[in-house]
């Protein structure tokens, strides 16, 4: 944790799922500072005392402010004396993103504007973005608003060389909050039926922790301008049903088909075939670098470069499915589900 000693980390959207899971992470560690930036007091509170009770040695590292990313002042007011930014803050429901489209443009896309127009303006060091499978090959407002922060991001990096932006695109995480895992486990305790989609859907799938490790990842080894991907597995929306099933004892017979809900993908995309003629095979993880050309494609009619990656698309059908056991095993990792099983 070196690279965090003494330093401020600032999370816009830091009360979520993710911001829960950096502390979790990171509070025990010798960083010096985690600001903690949302617009709900509420969420806010829960979490001071949350960490009081938790980590009480620590939670005098916590600072929390009120403020939205909407507005560019409250965000400059939060950032003095930052030192990295985890930019999470966003709408990320799709289906209230179609209904009200225009606020997912408010805070995914001018949102992230103004946190990037204010770390530049601070003198922050490293700004990571988090973004979505869903903004490759957008179908939805809430895919397009997360495409379009992605090109905010690629552009602003190269307005500065004085701080690194970067983006991380990942897919669905398991057992966040508003995920369709921990309904499926309400459901099941009150006796209805298992309500999905469509059977057949497929959907990457990681855990918070894996979350974490990829924006680390990004924080440590990506270039500014770079959105990196980490090569997760996915599996059917029946088999991650079946698997829940299994774990809590309900009968798979009473899975219930509902049909496609607004703006749902039949499978998601996390390297567009467009992107991979330029990614970087990471390991564990693929990088796709800024475009550092400028406006002045004269040249390129003259002189180009005929060679690309033989990498296709990479989606959750072209990626490793895992079956039921397998899925079973990912869920058996998470602390949510240890937890749920206990009660």
């Amino acid at each position: 944790m070196t690279l965090f000693q003494g330093k401020t980390l600032m999370i816009t959207g830091g009360t979520g799922s993710f911001g829960n899971a950096v502390l979790n992470r990171f509070l025990s560690s010798d960083i010096g500072e985690i600001r903690i930036f949302s617009r709900d007091e509420k969420k806010q509170d829960d979490m001071r005392h949350e960490f009081q009770v938790k980590m009480p040695e620590y939670a005098e590292k916590i600072s929390f402010y009120i403020g939205d990313v909407r507005d560019l002042q409250s965000v400059k007011n939060a950032m003095n004396g930052v030192n990295f930014i985890f930019h999470a803050a966003a709408l990320k429901q799709v289906p209230s993103c179609e209904f009200f489209p225009i606020e997912a443009v408010k805070t995914n896309v001018l949102g992230t504007e103004n946190v990037l127009t204010a770390a530049i303006d601070e003198g922050v060091e490293t700004v990571v973005c988090l973004s979505t499978d869903k903004a490759a090959y957008p179908v939805n407002a809430m895919g397009t608003s997360k495409a379009m922060m992605e090109k905010v991001v690629v552009a602003k990096s190269r307005t500065t060389n004085k701080t690194k932006i970067c983006c991380t695109r990942y897919g669905n995480v398991m057992c966040s909050r508003g995920s369709v895992i921990p309904l499926w486990i309400d459901q099941i305790r009150a006796g209805n039926p298992i309500t999905i989609t469509d059977g057949s859907m497929t959907r990457f799938i990681m855990s918070l922790e894996e979350a974490v490790d990829l924006v680390l990842f990004a924080f440590e080894k990506g270039n500014s301008g770079d959105i990196l991907v980490q090569k997760a597995p996915a599996c059917t929306i029946q088999t991650q049903a079946e698997a829940v099933c299994e774990l809590f004892k309900a009968d798979k017979k009473n899975i219930k088909v509902i049909g496609i809900r607004h703006g749902e993908k039949m499978y998601e995309t996390l390297l567009t075939n467009e992107e991979c003629a330029q990614a970087i095979d990471l390991g564990n993880f693929y990088q796709v670098p800024c475009d550092r050309r400028g406006l002045n494609y004269d040249k390129y009619f003259i002189k180009g470069d005929a060679k690309r990656n033989t990498l296709t698309e990479f989606n959750s059908n072209t990626t490793k499915l895992l079956n039921v056991e397998e899925v079973k095993q990912k869920l058996l990792e998470l602390d949510y589900i240890r937890n749920e099983l206990k009660k």
